[in-house]
């Protein structure tokens, strides 16, 4: 699932719903750590992992977008330093001309006003004016793989993001995962429509016989409760 299709069913759903169902279906979570977010608020992209570990040289990603395919999501690895910025305004105007859907740093980026006004979403750890420091020494894999946090990604993850956080999906299991995220979403579309004609989320997922079956049977979990009562709310 790539292209239109990709970006029209997100459209409709939320990394949180895409994180819940990577549960369901025994999928790692693989979630950036919390700091990283759009850098114009509200943003959101979807794409395939283009991944280039920086080093310190603008040169590596223009050798990524060498070989991108539109739609990719540039997915940059900077070892999450918060010293220097890794990507700047030419870099990301690059990758929009190259019809990249956004940019995600594992890393800082740098001159914001102009990034905003490109219009290409980017996600990163935040800003900071000085650029690169120093040159490292190239990885053999810079341009196959790179880690975001705990996480290594590389052409066969999706990335996705959204107001809160930037998730990877492998594309082999991507089906699996929407499909019950888009069960999720529905679910709790109609739990909250209930809850506003004034039916409580305790009512809806029989919370007191959840209280009562747990009197006779200390072990049971309320995840187990939900699942029994087809409830969305943990995962």
């Amino acid at each position: 699932m790539v292209g239109q299709e990709l970006e029209q069913r997100f459209a409709g759903l939320t990394t949180a719903h895409l994180a819940d169902a990577c549960v369901r279906t025994q999928v790692p979570v693989r979630c950036a750590p919390a700091g990283m977010k759009a850098v114009v608020a509200g943003d959101r992209l979807a794409g395939r992992v283009l991944p280039a570990r920086h080093v310190g040289s603008v040169d590596i990603f223009l050798e990524a977008l060498e070989r991108a395919t539109p739609g990719q999501v540039l997915v940059v690895d900077d070892g999450g330093r918060l010293d220097a910025s890794c990507v700047g305004d030419l870099v990301v105007l690059e990758a929009a001309s190259a019809g990249l859907a956004g940019v995600v740093i594992w890393g800082l980026h740098r001159d914001t006003v102009d990034i905003t006004a490109i219009g290409l979403p980017v996600f990163s750890l935040g800003a900071i004016p000085t650029g690169p420091l120093s040159p490292g020494v190239r990885a053999p894999n810079a341009l196959e793989s790179a880690e975001v946090g705990e996480w290594t990604v590389g052409p066969d993850d999706l990335v996705l993001g959204d107001e809160d956080g930037v998730l990877f999906v492998p594309l082999s299991r991507a089906e699996d995962v929407f499909v019950v995220a888009e069960a999720i979403r529905d679910t709790e579309r109609g739990q909250a429509d209930q809850m506003r004609g004034g039916r409580s989320l305790r009512e809806q997922v029989g919370f007191g016989d959840y209280l009562a079956a747990r009197e006779q049977n200390p072990a049971l979990t309320f995840r187990e409760h939900l699942r029994a009562v087809r409830g969305a709310i943990e995962e």
